[in-house]
């Protein structure tokens, strides 16, 4: 069967549909990862969006139980040039085409996504449509001239309810970790678990009293997806907690973080999204390469007149990777430490978490 991919420019890409059929719109972005194609689809974090994979083939391993990053498919549609005809993996349960059908998701393979890739590159994000109905391909192009990118994607991706996961290993100092929930993937929750952190993952619009409630040693921030200045609650609540307790906020909450501290962030072209990103320490000087989903960056130069500091740097484009807080024990990263998918260099952040909530302890005792 075929599908196409109709982009806002009124670019028409025809290709064959897999997943399943009908119609869907997002923004559409590209992804450079060339394995963690499951990660990706499950990310919260690409509710709204569709995703194009650079990579050419896509899902010669399947799709597995254990690299869900949520409960579900959370992209809008799925792109590839080739779907892997036999995948094969040891652990695998199902193909991905099945996976998407199942899941409801229309995807579109068969097209030239690096055509698409140097156009979104050109043009920026695009607004687009994945349809396999072609018999009237000018009217699907037509509503998508009224359709705009949904605002409250957080709300959506959200925990709606308060819930608790226990630390996977002993460790001489137990710490209670807060989790602000604006659309987490299950892969930064286990990675805090592994570091022995008690986790009570909250909603989005938790009340400052009821997080404080918990007494918890620290705050953390999570990725999620859409413009941060949209989370005005989120924002709202970090300005309370600042202060308060140990702050540590990733990816979406990192630029919320620099927002409810007097900064601002600013729509990138096309983002960064895959797991080969460079990134300096600029006080160390030591590169990491990094794992990032984001389309919204920190304006530098909004930082000027605010209590935070630049701390890491894109090599590739020289945007904010990272601030502190030059007199808090509040910090936060753009890009993802715990990978998945992508490299775990960053994953010793953790541990810096976790010697802020151990000063921070020691400091209430005396």
């Amino acid at each position: 069967m075929q599908a196409a991919l109709i982009l806002e420019t009124g670019k028409i890409f025809i290709g064959e549909s897999f997943g399943a059929t009908g119609e869907t719109k997002g923004e559409v972005v590209f992804n450079t990862g060339m394995t963690g194609y499951q990660e990706v689809l499950t990310d919260p974090s690409y509710s709204g969006q569709i995703v194009c994979m650079t990579y050419p083939l896509i899902g010669n391993y399947g799709i597995n139980p254990y690299d869900n990053q949520s409960a579900k498919i959370q992209v809008e549609g799925f792109i590839v040039k080739e779907a892997a005809r036999n995948p094969n993996h040891w652990q695998m349960e199902k193909n991905l085409s099945r996976s998407l059908a199942q899941a409801g998701v229309v995807g579109i393979k068969g097209i030239d996504t690096r055509a698409l890739t140097r156009i979104i590159r050109e043009h920026g994000v695009l607004r687009g449509i994945i349809t396999t109905n072609m018999d009237s391909l000018s009217e699907v192009a037509g509503r998508l001239k009224d359709w705009q990118v949904p605002h409250e994607v957080v709300a959506r991706v959200s925990t709606k309810e308060i819930y608790s996961l226990p630390p996977l290993k002993e460790t001489q100092e137990k710490f209670h970790v807060a989790v602000l929930d604006f659309g987490i993937k299950g892969n930064i929750l286990r990675a805090m678990q592994e570091k022995g952190f008690k986790l009570t993952v909250v909603p989005y619009n938790a009340k400052v009293k009821d997080i404080l409630a918990l007494k918890p040693d620290g705050v953390f921030l999570s990725n999620g997806p859409g413009d941060p200045k949209v989370v005005k609650q989120g924002i709202e609540t970090i300005k309370q907690l600042v202060g308060k307790l140990p702050v540590f906020g990733i990816c979406l909450g990192h630029q919320l973080l620099t927002l409810a501290l007097g900064g601002d962030t600013y729509k990138l072209k096309f983002g960064h999204r895959g797991g080969n990103q460079p990134v300096l320490d600029v006080q160390t000087e030591k590169v990491t390469i990094t794992s990032q989903n984001h389309g919204y960056a920190v304006s530098e130069e909004s930082l000027s007149g605010t209590p935070l500091v630049v701390t890491h740097r894109n090599l590739n484009d020289q945007t904010v990777e990272g601030v502190r807080h030059t007199s808090l024990p509040v910090f936060s990263v753009q890009y993802h430490p715990e990978a998945g998918p992508g490299p775990s260099d960053s994953i010793y952040l953790f541990d810096e978490f976790a010697k802020l909530m151990y000063e921070g302890r020691a400091q209430h005792a005396s």
